[in-house]
């Protein structure tokens, strides 16, 4: 049986609404709309009327060609706003034997040790390194036996207000809203394959008017970032630089946009306050205008990167996507300012279906969406909504009993479900009751501990 899947990227340029079908593992695409964003301005709503006018276009033409949709959707929302703190957790272990729920109870205590202001909100909490009795770094603690659970994790949260009104726009198209996921991550899912995470790799999308930056190091997500900069940018450099319009500057910078070797080609172009009015410009002055944007925005990005403490451990380099590497020669300089590191440029991985619209780096967010409403995350995650997400089958525990999972995977949740929201207090409560369960002994386990004591009496 197929499950409707709704991703919406909502970003500063475009509005892009995928409208797919999982079955098993696979996901067919059914339908694709773009609009023109409103109301976006640099990541973030600034109206949320326009907003939700161009997710309803988006929503209507991918309606148009799918002839179907899903009433709950997976978002995007910007780094804009996000701010991340590293935090650990550690939990004894009663019945010796590590399943989810242990993974759960670890995860939370990481999540409520951590200090988050008031005025933010979880998105995600991504663990990094998992420390089973003396033993660090454990790929996957399930199913092992131990006595003492740690994990470090690495949380990422937004502004309670930006979100806010992220959900009011989204609900204002007639959208219910499953889950949110920062959209370098969403990006980082879509465009790396499992050598490079492994490796350790630096994500990075560069868009119309943001750049999302997501370190992966040693299969996990240790590191993310926000530069307020983009293409767009770039087009508003070239009307200034070459007094015409913003619309003719865009046109040029798509047209003889190129970062690889100047030319004195000339062309004509309209002058602003008279589009009658014609003047030469040098095809010099535009390769000046844009290299001169593009390294800048490099170079902050590289930065950023030597702050993270984490460039000695990304063996795979650095992977480019988003709208703006579609400049020509972009991966070259990139190679030049990342000091010589492996740099390539990537498209989402392609998928059954009517994918040809969507083959381009500026969709590899909403790919990325769409992986990750198909089970598509980091092995264990705590999502948006406060709740555990991972991909485990029961285990038989010791005593021959199928282990229980307390928080279920995003594909044994109903689409009608809805998660509860969680504050401090009521995580903290969760994990008193679960450590209190875990605890209580089952009768089986009583007669095998009297059965112990006897015969060592006699």
């Amino acid at each position: 049986m197929s499950r409707p899947l709704l991703a919406i990227d909502i970003g500063s340029s475009k509005i892009s609404v995928v409208i797919a079908e999982q079955k098993d593992d696979a996901i067919n695409i059914i339908g694709s709309g773009v609009a023109k964003s409103q109301g976006v301005r640099k990541g973030t709503i600034t109206n949320i009327e326009l907003t939700s006018r161009s997710i309803r276009q988006a929503l209507s033409d991918a309606k148009r060609v799918a002839g179907t949709t899903s009433n709950k959707a997976i978002i995007s929302i910007s780094g804009a706003y996000t701010r991340s703190i590293n935090s650990s957790g550690i939990v004894n272990i009663p019945q010796q034997e590590i399943g989810t729920k242990e993974i759960n109870r670890v995860m939370q205590t990481a999540l409520y040790n951590a200090n988050i202001p008031n005025e933010y909100e979880v998105l995600h909490v991504l663990p990094y390194n998992f420390k089973v009795d003396e033993q660090e770094f454990i790929e996957d603690p399930f199913g092992m036996n131990a006595s003492r659970l740690e994990v470090d994790t690495h949380i990422i949260t937004t502004q309670k207000s930006n979100l806010s009104n992220l959900k009011k726009a989204v609900k204002s198209a007639g959208i219910e809203i499953e889950n949110v996921v920062l959209a370098g991550y969403a990006s980082a899912i879509s465009i790396l394959n499992q050598d490079e995470k492994e490796l350790g790799v630096c994500a990075i999308d560069m868009g119309a008017s943001t750049c999302n930056m997501v370190v992966h190091s040693g299969n996990s997500v240790r590191f993310n970032t926000f530069l307020a900069v983009g293409s767009n940018h770039i087009t508003n450099d070239l009307s200034m630089a070459l007094h015409t319009p913003l619309n003719i500057a865009e046109k040029i910078k798509i047209d003889y946009g190129s970062l690889k070797s100047p030319s004195n080609d000339l062309i004509e172009i309209p002058v602003i306050g008279d589009e009658n009015e014609k003047h030469e410009i040098s095809l010099e002055i535009v390769y000046n205008v844009i290299q001169a944007r593009v390294q800048e925005t490099l170079m902050i990005l590289a930065k950023e990167l030597e702050k993270s403490n984490l460039k000695e451990q990304i063996g795979a380099g650095i992977v480019l996507t988003g709208g703006m590497t579609k400049l020509d020669g972009i991966r070259e300089l990139a190679m030049a300012i990342f000091d010589n590191m492996p740099v390539r440029i990537a498209k989402a991985r392609p998928v059954d279906g009517d994918f040809g619209p969507l083959n381009d780096p500026a969709f590899a967010t909403v790919m990325g969406l769409l992986e990750y409403a198909a089970g598509e995350y980091t092995q264990y995650e705590i999502d948006s909504n406060r709740k555990m997400i991972h991909k485990k089958e029961p285990i038989v525990s010791s005593n021959g009993d199928l282990s229980d999972i307390s928080l279920a995977s995003t594909s044994d949740t109903t689409a009608d479900e809805t998660p509860p929201k969680l504050n401090d207090g009521d995580i903290k409560q969760q994990l008193a009751e679960i450590t209190q369960e875990e605890n209580r002994e089952t009768l089986g386990q009583k007669i095998k501990k009297m059965w112990h004591w006897m015969t060592q009496i006699f």
